[in-house]
């Protein structure tokens, strides 16, 4: 046993040398976890066991509330297993709920939010391009987090949003927010919802684009939950504007 744990620490030391010179080149950041797959595949079949190991470890973590270990953390999974989902979704949860909410402003706390949507939508899903549950943590961030009222300092992150999605669209940049133009003119249509700038709008659209993926019920039930919940929070928002373009 003394033996296989020192293999292992062994193993997880010199993957965390890897991982540091790829974060150090910092290039091509969504690409990076497929530049360590040579690197990686030297590990074999102690692969598997070094992830399991720094599961374990970050469950620790979560159990002590060290979040911001959890974070670093969560990074080394990210090149441990980038093809499975929920590394993206562990991670991005931590961010925008754990994280976020020790930081002592707004502000600060914007930061995190946003690196949790970064993250899923920038790198989990350029690498996992069909697999529902990302669009669907993706979503909810949007309708839970910006969308809502249960966090307090949501006002602020829909401000910093609105600022982002109109600075994206005076120069007509959608590319930097991973969105295609075809498919929002298709959410517009289709959902009856005109304010781009809104992020319940961006709740509706990835949902969207997670339901034509999904291969279970379960995940289409999920995504059509989203849809209708933000569609609602949306008219009531709007109601106003929403008469006005009715009559």
């Amino acid at each position: 046993m003394k033996r296989i744990l020192l293999l292992v620490s062994a193993a997880v030391c010199a993957l965390l040398a890897v991982v540091a010179q790829v974060a150090l080149r910092g290039a091509r950041p969504a690409s990076a976890p497929a530049m360590t797959e040579g690197a990686l595949a030297a590990f074999g079949g102690i692969r598997s066991i070094i992830a399991e190991v720094v599961w374990f470890r970050a469950d620790r973590l979560q159990d002590e509330g060290r979040y911001v270990e959890l974070a670093q953390l969560a990074s080394t999974l990210s090149y441990l297993e980038p093809h499975t989902p929920e590394v993206w979704s562990y991670a991005a949860w931590n961010l925008a709920y754990n994280i976020s909410i020790m930081m002592p402003t707004y502000e600060d706390r914007w930061r995190w939010v946003y690196a949790a949507i970064c993250l899923i939508r920038d790198k989990g899903l350029v690498l996992n391009p069909t697999e529902s549950e990302l669009y669907r943590e993706l979503a909810w961030l949007f309708e839970l987090k910006l969308g809502t009222t249960l966090d307090m300092a949501s006002p602020v992150y829909r401000e910093k949003w609105r600022e982002a999605v109109e600075d994206v669209a005076r120069r007509n940049a959608w590319e930097e927010l991973r969105m295609d133009r075809r498919v929002m003119d298709e959410v517009s249509k289709a959902y009856g919802m005109a304010d781009v700038a809104d992020p319940l709008y961006s709740a509706v659209y990835w949902a969207h684009i997670g339901r034509v993926v999904a291969r279970s019920k379960d995940d289409v039930a999920f995504l059509n939950e989203i849809i209708r919940q933000s569609r609602a929070i949306y008219r009531r928002s709007h109601r106003g504007e929403l008469d006005r373009s009715e009559h």
